[in-house]
């Protein structure tokens, strides 16, 4: 019987995989570039703001968003994600994964696990060489996240993160500022 309910979200997400996302979330980038860097895991690992994204469902109405990676034993990473719905100071909410590395990409690209056996992809397209920023997404185009290790960043820093995220091709009219 525990099958069943497995089986039911299943099919919920297939037939969700039906809808159109390019109505709702645009593709952003139809040339997603290979990553630039090579990504050293204990580096990368820690807590990220994210400065900026393009809108998804999963993050509607999200601020003060950060993303935590801790060294699980298996040598996997979690996740936790955390989100204030509708502002800054409003009760968090978050949601945990595990991230497993992609061979041979040198570290700069992950899968992600939110929901058994369901995996997203997740590539550190660019980074700073002192992982103080980095730009995030994946390769259909319609995912992007630019993170820092600082919460609050000068309007001058994030021009530069936006105009590094146009250089790699991306539209740079959708992205979303997040409120930190």
């Amino acid at each position: 019987m525990r099958f069943l309910p497995r089986l039911l979200f299943a099919g919920a997400v297939l037939a969700l995989a039906g809808c159109n996302p390019a109505e709702v979330y645009p593709v952003g980038n139809a040339n997603v570039p290979q990553p630039k860097k090579s990504v050293e895991l204990n580096r990368y690992l820690g807590k990220w703001f994210e400065q900026a994204r393009y809108e998804a469902s999963f993050q509607k109405d999200c601020e003060g968003v950060t993303a935590e990676y801790t060294l699980k034993r298996d040598g996997n990473v979690r996740v936790v994600n955390t989100c204030r719905q509708g502002a800054v100071n409003s009760v968090s909410r978050s949601a945990e994964a595990t991230a497993k590395m992609v061979e041979g990409s040198n570290g700069s690209k992950l899968k992600v696990t939110f929901v058994w056996p369901f995996e997203g992809d997740y590539w550190v397209l660019d980074r700073a060489d002192d992982y103080s920023w980095s730009i995030v997404g994946e390769p259909s185009g319609r995912n992007l996240w630019l993170l820092t290790r600082s919460s609050r960043v000068s309007d001058r820093q994030y021009a530069t993160l936006v105009k590094q995220a146009a250089s790699l091709g991306y539209d740079v009219s959708l992205l979303r500022r997040t409120q930190q």
